[in-house]
């Protein structure tokens, strides 16, 4: 029985390394079920790039073939013809309209997930703690003997 109690006290400290492994370890379930949650939002802004690629190529496309749209980019920009007179009204701002919306970066963030030097200590500590109950049960056992 002395051997059993060693073997079962060995057997939960591996049970419990590989269970806080499997599902909260570096390369576990959640840090897996993260990286899936993340890869689904560089989808989502991958499309949201690809839409705002494609309205800058019509842009670029109409301000190389268009010359009517090209005059009035260059008006906004604040060029004109040099016969052309420009007249300015106070209080009124001076918007550009110019700029172009380009997109965000999208940095994936690392997962979280319990470090393996954490699970080793929490498996030492739990069979150390049935090794501990069955010492004391052996304890108690020869006391009551005696």
């Amino acid at each position: 029985m002395s051997v059993f109690k060693y073997l079962l006290a060995l057997w939960t400290a591996v049970a419990v390394y590989t269970l806080f492994s499997f599902f909260n370890g570096p390369s576990g379930m959640a840090a897996y079920n993260y990286l899936l949650s993340e890869r689904e939002l560089q989808w989502a802004n991958i499309k949201e790039l690809g839409v705002i690629n494609e309205n800058l190529e019509k842009t670029k496309n109409n301000l190389l073939y268009d010359y009517d749209t090209l005059l009035v980019h260059a008006h906004q920009m604040g060029y004109a013809y040099e016969d052309e007179r420009f007249i300015r009204i106070v209080g009124l701002k001076n918007e550009n309209n110019a700029s172009f919306i380009t997109g965000k970066v999208y940095a994936a963030q690392n997962p979280e997930f319990i470090s393996d030097k954490n699970i080793k200590i929490a498996a030492l500590c739990a069979g150390l703690l049935v090794f501990a109950f069955f010492f004391m049960l052996e304890l108690i056992k020869k006391s009551q003997e005696d």
